[in-house]
């Protein structure tokens, strides 16, 4: 009888010792084989450009290209790969922009590396595994269970204010860091931060909440 082809991955993540560590545990399963490493989202859309893996093992942040726009370039590269974010972080801010980039499936770093292969076999099925916390919050946003009275005047900082009223005027991450005389890296961080209090999705439901709630006006 013929063996099964063993499923491919690629790891991606900018630290070598988590690649690794990683490497290590994946390959003493069979069924699995690491046919590739990547230590930027840059090296990651090569790879799977050029090896069309069945899973990617996907780190969130990283320098440069992060988890969320790797992702995204991974499945334009090779659409039949299935991407699982391995992540420390579990914050709306990270979890709804990864999804929709088109990840599958969604670790945290605190798995058991026995879950961390049946993610990867199960991914390679196209099926999807999600953290517990992570599986929670995602009811909650589609059960509508959000946290009630946000008052996004005792919520944000003075800045963040500024921030969320140039977004809602209009201005992109760049025009918002020439006007506030700040790094655009800063604005992005100030955006997730936006974001996160205040169980936003992405910059456009930012805009409305801002309109809606007359921040516009006030600020």
């Amino acid at each position: 009888m013929t063996e099964p082809t063993p499923i491919s991955l690629i790891l991606v993540d900018d630290h070598a010792v988590v690649r690794q560590g990683l490497r290590a545990f994946l390959e003493t399963n069979p069924d699995l084989t690491v046919v590739g490493e990547a230590a930027s989202g840059e090296e990651a859309q090569r790879l799977a450009a050029d090896l069309a893996p069945d899973v990617a093992l996907v780190d969130l942040i990283m320098p440069g290209m992060d988890g969320v726009m790797t992702t995204r370039q991974i499945r334009q590269a090779s659409p039949r790969t299935q991407v699982i974010i391995f992540s420390s972080f579990h914050g709306d801010e990270h979890i709804f922009p990864a999804l929709r980039a088109g990840a599958l499936s969604y670790l945290l770093k605190d798995a058991r590396p026995a879950e961390v292969a049946e993610a990867v076999r199960k991914a390679a099925r196209g099926e999807a595994i999600l953290h517990p916390k992570v599986a929670a919050r995602i009811v909650q946003e589609m059960q509508g269970d959000k946290p009630a009275g946000v008052n996004p005047f005792t919520e944000l900082s003075e800045r963040e204010m500024e921030v969320l009223h140039l977004i809602a005027a209009g201005l992109s991450n760049q025009e918002i860091a020439e006007k506030l005389i700040i790094g655009e890296r800063t604005v992005k961080s100030h955006v997730s931060n936006i974001l996160s209090k205040l169980h936003l999705a992405d910059r456009t439901q930012a805009a409305v909440y801002a309109w809606r709630e007359g921040i516009v006006r006030k600020a």
